[in-house]
């Protein structure tokens, strides 16, 4: 035994992907304590989007910035879906 502290099962940071409409696919790398708006806002503008106009969707449901990957229950490489905004509808 050296001494050095044993890495818990469940790291600090976890790998998550966001896919887009486009199929175009980004790995982030965050703490499953920071807030997921830090992920969102990165995606946006790297993909040169602005910002009202995309959702982000897990499991089914629309994110909340404010929600972190812990809050949720997320997992390493869980996929986060990155959806264009739809204007109108009606005829």
């Amino acid at each position: 035994m050296d001494g050095a502290p044993k890495k818990e099962q469940t790291s600090e940071h976890i790998n998550l992907k966001v896919i887009g409409s486009d199929k175009n696919e980004i790995a982030f790398k965050i703490k499953r304590t920071t807030p997921l708006q830090k992920l969102m806002d990165a995606y946006i503008e790297k993909m040169g989007f602005e910002r009202n106009s995309v959702r982000f969707l897990f499991d089914g449901q629309r994110l909340v910035g404010s929600n972190t990957p812990q809050d949720l229950e997320m997992e390493n490489e869980d996929i986060i879906t990155a959806a264009s905004e739809q204007i109108g509808g009606g005829f």
